[in-house]
């Protein structure tokens, strides 16, 4: 284990934006890990898991030991009839266990597919698309408290998920490190086609029984068409969650504005279409400075060049402002921000 002193972080997220941290660390281990958290201790440093920094907004240097996960391990730990029980390390890019799964013949996660990151920040944000969330397939995330050192292993029920959500951004946000999770998959193949921009990829590559490797080209396709590649473009792609709003709210907004997406949830509440919300309100390829708003979808905030954090925060804020001015609406930002 190597600690980098006064580390530049410009390469270690996917906003590319400036920023550093007074130590790095690269764990190839749970000892490193381990070895990790007693050194930030003895020298009285906060620790901030990154993984591949593709969900945070660097606002400015961080006072903190940085630590990344590079451990590539996926391990079958139990078989039961048609379902298999898989342990994945957290510094697998899960893009690629999602292409490792499907060709083991364990089915479930492609909807799920080219989502940038690794394996240990899927729960923590809940990871979802296409009408899939992560917290279908988890069975445990395991971690250590950096407090003090102790292991944990957190049940589904523990990980307390939402939309977006989950026990570790709100009462443990950064107090664990997230070391590996155990996920529940299928051998049987069962697909999940209902969102509509995935049947519509699908009817036109004429397919009417889709197969898992079926749903995975055709997610990749979509959103390799709608969402900007970080290594061209720097982003960290749905900068907004869709908003969540009561019933009696979207009923108003619908007789306001007919062509508003909805989508009636079971609790009876309505999620709204933030994209479209914001592209209504003219910020769709809209560039102010260095951030703009993608061309081609009005959610992705852009780095188009030496953008800082706060630059790029004060442009989110705008945006953020005008949909609550036009439709009542608050927005709230996906990424984690740390940082001055």
């Amino acid at each position: 284990m190597q600690i980098q002193r006064a580390k530049p972080l410009k390469a270690h997220n996917t906003l590319a934006l400036k920023a550093s941290a007074s130590a790095y660390v690269s764990a190839h281990s749970r000892d490193d890990i381990v070895a990790a958290l007693d050194w930030a201790r003895v020298e009285g440093l906060p620790v901030l898991p990154m993984g591949e920094g593709s969900n945070v907004v660097l606002a400015g240097d961080l006072k903190a030991l940085v630590l990344c996960q590079s451990e590539q391990r996926i391990q079958l730990v139990a078989e039961r009839g048609d379902t298999v029980s898989v342990q994945v390390s957290a510094g697998y890019n899960w893009h690629a266990l999602v292409g490792e799964c499907l060709d083991r013949g364990w089915y479930g996660l492609e909807n799920l597919a080219l989502i940038p990151g690794q394996a240990g920040a899927a729960p923590i944000q809940n990871i979802g698309a296409y009408g899939v969330e992560v917290e279908r397939f988890v069975e445990a995330v395991h971690g250590i408290y950096i407090e003090n050192g102790e292991a944990f292993s957190f049940s589904t029920a523990e990980c307390h998920f939402g939309y977006r959500d989950s026990v570790f951004k709100r009462e443990l946000r950064d107090s664990v490190v997230i070391t590996a999770i155990d996920l529940r998959l299928s051998t049987r193949p069962d697909t999940h086609v209902v969102y509509p921009a995935l049947q519509e990829e699908l009817d036109a590559r004429g397919i009417e029984t889709a197969s898992p490797a079926d749903v995975y080209a055709s997610v990749v396709a979509v959103r390799s068409r709608r969402l900007p590649d970080p290594m061209t473009e720097p982003n960290a792609g749905s900068f907004f969650k869709n908003p969540v709003i009561g019933g009696e709210h979207a009923d108003e907004l619908h007789k306001a504005f007919p062509q508003l997406p909805l989508y009636e949830l079971d609790d009876g509440t309505v999620k709204l279409a933030a994209a479209w919300l914001i592209e209504q309100c003219g910020w769709k390829g809209r560039r102010e400075g260095d951030i703009a708003m993608h061309d081609d979808h009005a959610l992705v905030l852009v780095n188009r060049g030496t953008a800082s954090g706060a630059e790029l925060l004060a442009y989110a804020g705008r945006v953020v402002a005008s949909v609550q001015h036009r439709f009542g609406v608050a927005l709230e930002m996906e990424p984690r921000i740390y940082g001055n």
